[in-house]
């Protein structure tokens, strides 16, 4: 089954809690009292009260689902922040994520209910960030995943880069870490850099610069990203974020004359 078939089935959709499993159930049509029981027994998910267990007795079902329902979600909430009619941003998420004609209408349904919903992104990235605490590098695919949809009509409004770089404190990266996506994701401001790829400073050594390189890589990888709750329809994303990594490396390496 798809990752679309997954999230419109609802599968662990209620198992999720919180406001993610929250806007699941109301499209799926279930009663509200079942959703406020369910969210009650996992509301340490959404509220940290569960120690180091983010995703103890979740499957891999449940991880996809969270995190594309997290992606569609907080796009929802970004075409509201610059204004943009939300059939674009939907046509947008439809071409980069190849969601299929089939499930198109489903999809759609989860992204007016999150644009319906009066509440703002913060509890949604708050849940996300517990959830996937432990894999920063699938939060990072979120961002880049949003980063995506912003920028598909050729215009990166302030609203959204103020969101984004909101998103990106919840989930726990600084400064220095979203300049690095954005890097990654937008291109450079003025000089291309690709130290700023790397996330690492132009004065270090050889061995660090490989060391760097080699952890990135390792924690990009799509195998290990889909181990950790990435679908398989968001990989290309991963594949476009490893590209540029390794054009990076490659740069340094001659620029250094590394062997």
């Amino acid at each position: 089954m798809s990752v679309w078939g997954k999230v419109i089935g609802g599968v662990a959709g209620f198992a999720l809690g919180g406001p993610l499993g929250g806007i699941l159930g109301a499209v799926a049509g279930h009663a509200v009292d079942k959703m406020k029981e369910q969210e009650a027994a996992m509301e340490g998910v959404a509220g940290g009260g569960r120690g180091d267990a983010a995703f103890d007795g979740f499957d891999q079902d449940a991880r996809q689902v969270a995190f594309t329902t997290g992606v569609i979600v907080l796009s929802a909430k970004m075409a509201k922040a610059d204004g943009r009619v939300s059939a674009e941003e939907i046509a947008a998420f439809k071409t980069i994520f190849h969601i299929p004609p089939t499930e198109s209408s489903h999809v759609a349904r989860i992204w007016d209910e999150a644009k319906r919903e009066p509440g703002g992104f913060e509890p949604y990235a708050q849940q996300i960030s517990q959830l996937f605490r432990h894999e920063p590098a699938v939060m990072e695919e979120i961002i880049g995943a949003l980063f995506h949809i912003a920028k598909a009509d050729g215009v990166m409004h302030p609203a959204e880069m103020e969101m984004l770089a909101r998103i990106a404190m919840i989930f726990g990266f600084d400064a220095h870490a979203f300049e690095r996506l954005k890097h990654i994701h937008l291109g450079p401001d003025g000089e291309d850099d690709p130290y700023e790829v790397l996330g690492v400073d132009s004065s270090i050594s050889d061995e660090e610069v490989k060391r760097t390189y080699r952890k990135l890589i390792r924690e990009n990888h799509p195998d290990t990203l889909m181990a950790q709750g990435v679908p398989q329809e968001f990989i290309d994303i991963a594949n476009e974020k490893m590209a540029t990594i390794n054009a990076a490396y490659d740069r340094i390496e001659k620029q250094r004359g590394m062997k």
